[in-house]
């Protein structure tokens, strides 16, 4: 079994082994926007002792058997774009209209006796803008580059300068993507719904904590696993290059 350390980061120990996340998710710590905190880091911000997390990821390193875990690291960078947009992007085309739909009629039967709703729609209405004008920059300009630096020899023409700079503003808008996932949470204590919620309200709430899953692992697998990845093999043939 793979020892596990508290200095290692949260992403680098999710990366490794995906089922980890299930700690992760159970303790609320941030492995995608926050994975390059150190596990002790990540416990200490918490208020969480760091050996009853490393307790349990080496519980369910023990007792998780996942066949449909992916093993996102071993994905060569032009399979793991495809794995990223055919699952995650789709994901969030597909659902973000139907969880709007959803909102916008809780807030019309509700909204009187939980004023707090339309704060909820505002910020998934601005999530959804700004997702939908971020995918785009992925599948248009960074991932092509990225696939065609895993399919070619050399470096593809890279018109932004180098992989870092539309990496970094991609790390950003991730970070302002996991602030507007925090404040759905706050919103709605953990979608966690009221007594009186009706099923389209329970509905709302399970769809937007199923996104919120969906959203961390997505921004983990690039954040934590293809930017790194992206940027290691970029530096490697610039410095070969240098060196020929």
């Amino acid at each position: 079994m793979t020892t596990i350390t508290a200095e290692q980061t949260v992403g680098e120990l999710v990366a490794s082994r995906p089922s980890r996340s299930r700690v992760f998710e159970a303790f609320h710590i941030d492995y995608c926007c926050g994975g390059k905190r150190s596990l002790r880091e990540a416990c200490h911000t918490k208020g969480i002792g760091v050996d009853r997390i490393l307790e349990a990821l080496v519980c369910v390193d023990a007792n998780v058997s996942d066949p449909d875990e992916e093993n996102c690291g071993a994905m060569p960078l032009d399979e793991l774009t495809d794995h990223i947009v055919e699952r995650h992007h789709a994901y969030l085309r597909r659902e973000l209209p139907r969880l709007n739909q959803l909102a916008g009629k809780v807030l019309n039967a509700h909204g009187a006796k939980a004023p707090h709703l339309a704060s909820l729609v505002e910020t998934l209405h601005a999530l959804t803008q700004e997702l939908a004008c971020h995918m785009k920059k992925e599948e248009t300009i960074l991932f092509p580059v990225i696939r065609q630096m895993a399919q070619s020899p050399g470096l593809p023409f890279m018109p932004f300068g180098s992989l870092a700079n539309p990496i970094n503003a991609m790390e950003a808008e991730h970070d302002e993507a996991g602030g507007g996932l925090g404040r759905m949470a706050e919103l709605t204590d953990d979608f966690t719904p009221p007594d009186w919620a009706c099923n389209t309200y329970r509905a709302l709430l399970d769809g937007l904590h199923e996104l919120e899953q969906d959203l961390h692992q997505h921004i983990h697998k690039e954040n934590n696993i293809l930017f790194p990845k992206a940027i290691g093999e970029e530096q490697h043939r610039r410095h070969a290059t240098t060196n020929a």
